[in-house]
């Protein structure tokens, strides 16, 4: 079944327009064919007082929304939440919002949401337009509807659908129940709404202590589903809020307040990830029972869920990425390592090739585990047809020429030589460089006793410098460093694009950078950060398995067309494997590259 609404996105890498289906999809079409949502009514301005009160927005056909919290960076869990909520909204017609979920002050910050909104932007999407491209901001934070929820809760209060609760948090959990034992009431819960409402603004005017009371929901404490078992709806928190200051010292849980914000906001699809299915009893609870009382309006939105993003070699706790940071196991939320998107854009990921990899994932209810090889190899074949090529030698030794004088009638004498920037995009141009008589090659590329099948340099063997000449290795010697130095001959007439190239046979090719023209560069090598594809699994502490080599850091050499290589510029070091310059560390005159990812999967070995 193809999406009739489907359109291509920018930078997908699929010849066609086409998309395929999933049962997101499937439900979008239905809501649709059935006209769900057509009876809305869409005018006005976000921020309104209509709008603030769950009134009118833009036109849109289906209305999506991405809700990150602002307690850390945004990791690659997030990125496919954002592609298919983003993407979900384009395809069908609607908009998406970027919302902060800012209920929680104590772990949230300012640097986060700063953070967020700029990475959603590099990921290609944009919430400040309407279906017709007009400019509408749908940026929105759960701190600015604290006035219509605590409305709300007051409207529960007087209804008898919520109380205040004045047990310690250790008897609540114990007369909570568990799976196997229904919850018994609290001795509160038969308070009168007129008490209860009292004692709900003696929370909110500060005179009661933090956690000496909650405002619960009341609805079957005998309920199989524990989250339907008189859920907690405000907690008493003195906390400076990143947006609303100290206006408020209690503040709304996340799952009270989630649904309040999809139905002011007038959102049709509140998508979420499956640990989130056992809440979604509650949300039409909420909702329903606020639409009741007359402060929300149907159709209200529904809640969907699939399966989270489960990547090997990685994990997406926030609690945990930040443990890394805190404890300095990394060199902060945006090292190349990390998961997050911050750590991928400086690792050198495209958009282009993380919008790819979660076209290619899909979205299923099915709880799996994606192989981290699945993301390295969409940002492989994004690259490979834009990547220019270059040389580099990242573990260099010194190749002398010994007979360089007698063949080209000059100790100084430098060939010129040229290469393609990229062998199939021809408008990309030529890099230019000299073959001189000392080079840096690979330090394996010299062996004095060669293993079986090794065709590169050792004694008595002939191979071809690329896009050079052939030369001809007559042994080694110790340099005034202690270095060694190979010894090669050239062999005359053989230059590549000459009519003798062929003229001599050999088996192998070896890059190689010019003494005289080589540009010195930092090249940081990164691998996996954990040496076990499920670094917690069972419970394990995860920095038990730490990758000891995830890091290492070389002074290598890369051809002079590198010379002024911009941040974030990226490359196909020949051999080695994919290279952007670091968009923080790297300018010109001091360069700086991480190694993105090899040119294949070794890992799967």
């Amino acid at each position: 079944m193809s999406d009739p609404h489907s359109k291509a996105s920018p930078g997908e890498s699929a010849a066609s327009d086409v998309r395929p289906t999933n049962f997101l999809r499937q439900i979008i079409e239905r809501d649709l064919d059935q006209g769900r949502y057509a009876g809305r009514h869409f005018a006005g301005s976000p921020g309104d007082a209509a709008h603030q009160a769950g009134g009118p927005l833009d036109a849109a056909r289906i209305r999506t929304r991405f809700p990150p919290e602002p307690n850390g960076y945004l990791h690659v869990g997030h990125a496919k939440s954002i592609w298919l909520n983003f993407g979900l909204a384009r395809d069908f017609g609607g908009v998406c919002h970027l919302r902060f979920d800012d209920t929680n002050p104590e772990k949230e910050e300012q640097e986060y949401v700063d953070a967020i909104i700029e990475l959603v932007k590099w990921l290609g999407f944009d919430w400040r337009s309407d279906v017709n491209g007009a400019p509408v901001d749908h940026l929105f934070y759960a701190s600015n509807y604290f006035e219509f929820m605590y409305r709300a809760a007051e409207a529960l209060i007087g209804a008898g659908h919520a109380y205040v609760d004045e047990q310690s948090a250790d008897a609540m959990k114990a007369t909570r129940g568990d799976f196997n034992t229904p919850g018994t009431d609290s001795p509160f819960r038969s308070r009168t709404p007129a008490e209860n409402l009292a004692r709900f603004r003696e929370m909110r005017d500060g005179k009661l202590a933090d956690g000496a009371a909650v405002l619960r929901a009341k609805i079957d404490m005998a309920s199989p589903n524990i989250n339907l078992r008189d859920p907690a709806l405000y907690r008493i928190k003195r906390a400076t809020h990143h947006n609303t200051g100290d206006t408020w010292c209690i503040y709304p849980m996340y799952t009270y307040a989630h649904p309040i914000e999809d139905a002011l906001e007038q959102i049709t699809h509140s998508i979420c990830t499956l640990e989130f299915e056992d809440q979604r009893p509650f949300y039409d609870w909420l909702l329903d029972t606020l639409c009741g009382l007359g402060l929300l309006a149907q159709p209200r939105p529904h809640q969907h869920e699939f399966a989270r993003l489960n990547l090997t070699y990685v994990i997406t706790s926030k609690r945990k990425l930040k443990q890394l940071v805190d404890e300095k196991h990394v060199d902060g939320w945006d090292d190349p390592r990390m998961p997050t998107l911050a750590g991928l854009r400086r690792r050198g990921y495209t958009p282009a090739a993380i919008q790819l990899f979660c076209e290619r994932i899909g979205v299923t209810r099915d709880y799996s585990w994606i192989d981290y090889g699945t993301l390295e190899g969409a940002l492989r074949d994004d690259l490979e047809g834009k990547a220019a090529r270059a040389m580099t030698v990242i573990d260099p030794v010194k190749l002398k020429l010994v007979n360089w004088a007698e063949v080209f009638g000059s100790a100084a004498h430098i060939e010129p030589c040229h290469a393609p920037a990229h062998p199939h995009v021809p408008e990309l141009g030529q890099r230019e460089f000299g073959l001189g008589p000392e080079l840096w090659i690979e330090r394996d590329d010299y062996a004095e006793t060669p293993p079986k099948g090794f065709f590169r340099l050792f004694p008595g063997n002939k191979v071809r410098l690329k896009y050079g000449v052939i030369v001809e290795c007559v042994g080694s010697e110790t340099g005034a460093n202690g270095e060694p130095v190979v010894l090669a001959k050239v062999i005359p007439d053989t230059k590549s694009g000459t009519p003798g190239a062929d003229a001599v046979k050999v088996k192998g090719t070896i890059t190689w950078v010019g003494v005289h023209d080589g540009v010195p560069a930092e090249l940081r090598i990164y691998d996996r950060l954990f040496t076990e594809a499920q670094p917690d699994a069972g419970g394990r502490d995860y920095l038990t398995v730490l990758n000891p080599g995830s890091k290492k850091v070389v002074q290598g050499f890369v051809e002079p067309s590198l010379a002024k290589a911009q941040p974030d510029d990226k490359f196909q070091f020949e051999r080695h494997g994919y290279f952007v310059a670091d968009r923080i560390d790297s300018k010109p005159g001091k360069l700086v590259f991480n190694r993105i990812t090899s040119l294949k999967d070794s890992w799967g070995k």
